[in-house]
């Protein structure tokens, strides 16, 4: 059995923005030189976080001065899409990094593959969800999964969150939507094209987790595994470099 046959899972941690965006590059980089197996990680944010899609610009997306009087990080991904706020206890993060020979080429295939994965995952706590094309997971027509993608060096890296609990309030404070002030209305429409889990069922985000990780795993050959120390080192520098760095985030 080679490096490749079997997925590696990580344990569940929580860390700030910088650090998560740069764990995905290092596996990204630690498996185009063939030296880490696939692999699927959960996670969590600890502060709060916002991201942006890596063609956004941050300060037309984010309210810094909000982030900064909140205590709430913010990171430029090198995914596209939209920005993100990212509550520390409002959702569970994944990402898939592996050769890209194992999706192949279909971008809108490989979103629907892994998407279904979330589909199964929330099916397993009495949700009926669907995949809506192109990176959406939606419950009775409202959004409760996003997800963006990469390809780089021959490496697939797609990430995205399951929404747990929306905290609209927190969320409007540090997304600008274009206006000046944020009303009642919007954050009450807002709430009409998302929802968390926790609306909808008892599950506790442990359990939304445990369900993610049976669906991502099921049918797959796996072992629990951590990051290498060439790849502590080089998430430390890339975080150091790239995430923690007002040349990358500020860019746009």
């Amino acid at each position: 059995m080679t490096l490749m046959d079997r997925w590696r899972l990580l344990p569940f941690e929580t860390r700030e923005g910088a650090l998560n965006m740069a764990i995905d590059e290092a596996i990204a980089e630690a498996i185009s030189f063939n030296e880490a197996s696939p692999t699927m990680r959960f996670y969590g944010w600890n502060p709060a976080c916002v991201t942006i899609g890596c063609f956004q610009s941050m300060n037309d997306e984010v309210d810094l001065d909000a982030c900064e009087r909140l205590g709430i990080d913010a990171v430029r991904r090198r995914t596209g899409g939209g920005a993100v706020f990212h509550d520390r206890r409002g959702e569970v993060t994944y990402s898939v990094i592996c050769p890209e020979s194992m999706f192949g080429p279909d971008v809108t295939a490989s979103y629907r593959e892994v998407c279904g994965w979330i589909v199964d995952a929330l099916a397993i706590l009495g949700l009926e969800a669907e995949f809506k094309p192109i990176n959406d997971v939606s419950i009775g027509g409202r959004k409760v999964s996003g997800s963006a993608q990469t390809r780089r060096s021959g490496v697939f890296t797609m990430h995205g969150t399951v929404l747990y609990k929306i905290d609209r309030e927190r969320m409007f404070s540090v997304l600008k939507v274009g206006k000046t002030k944020i009303s009642d209305k919007d954050i009450a429409n807002y709430g009409d094209r998302v929802v968390g889990v926790s609306e909808l069922t008892d599950a506790t985000i442990d359990d939304l987790l445990g369900a993610l990780v049976r669906s991502f795993l099921k049918g797959r050959e796996w072992f629990l595994g951590d990051l290498s120390q060439d790849e502590q080192a080089r998430t430390e520098a890339i975080a150091l470099e790239r995430y923690a760095s007002d040349e990358w985030n500020l860019s746009r």
